[in-house]
């Protein structure tokens, strides 16, 4: 008993298995739950917009609703502010790790990441498809021209090496360069919440709340972490 576990002996005794293995597979089963719900969060907002597209009447006011007399336009919209509040979540886990001690979140830092780039992709072919028809002259000169184009496309430029990046043999290749490389992240964040700002004309309450949670989170990795016992 000297040189064999415990666990071991008391599983031989009494066919059940002892507090570490236990702890062991409720560990693995929370980490494929909190897996699972952070996939289920990223494909909602695509999966309601299916859904959507499939109604064939006004219904009433909803997340079901149909998407209205200007599709292009609620697609354009929908897929924006999914890519930016994906992009939030991203950038949120680190404060809430140093600070609240949510280590468990850690790993859906790069699935939301992902998930931000899906949909600033979306948003990015459905004005370039439906809108200018796959005119790239049209695109060249709307981003030359059009401020909030501008900078729309610059955060989604930001975006793309992480995308491209965020593989374990990506992250092995660049060691300490690819941490440095995924603080483009911020300028992506900072870019976003430009690109709304200028794109909305009537009510700037939404874009000025994205824009304060983004100034939050970023302010937040200049302050000291919490310290630990």
């Amino acid at each position: 008993r000297a040189w064999i576990c415990g666990a071991t002996i008391d599983l031989h005794r009494t066919g059940t298995m002892t507090s570490p293995n236990k702890n062991l597979i409720s560990k693995i089963a929370r980490k494929r739950a909190i897996r699972v719900g952070a996939l289920f969060l990223g494909l909602l907002p695509f999966a309601l917009l299916i859904l959507r597209s499939l109604i064939g009447e006004s219904s009433e006011a909803g997340i079901l609703s149909d998407l209205g007399a200007n599709p292009i336009e609620e697609i354009t919209h929908v897929t924006g502010e999914s890519a930016l509040r994906f992009l939030m979540l991203s950038l949120a886990v680190t404060p809430l790790r140093r600070f609240l001690g949510w280590t468990w979140l850690a790993p859906e830092r790069r699935t939301f990441g992902l998930f931000a780039f899906f949909y600033a992709a979306l948003h990015f072919l459905t004005y370039l498809a439906l809108d200018l028809g796959f005119e790239l002259s049209a695109l060249a000169e709307d981003i030359l021209e059009r401020p909030y184009i501008t900078v729309g496309f610059a955060a989604l430029l930001c975006l793309l090496p992480l995308a491209l990046t965020s593989t374990k043999a990506a992250i092995r290749r660049l060691g300490a360069r690819w941490t440095r490389l995924h603080k483009l992240s911020y300028a992506a964040a900072v870019l976003a919440a430009l690109h709304f700002f200028w794109l909305v004309k009537a009510d700037m309450l939404p874009p000025a709340i994205h824009a304060g949670i983004i100034a939050v989170l970023l302010g937040s990795r200049a302050l000291p972490a919490r310290r630990r016992r």
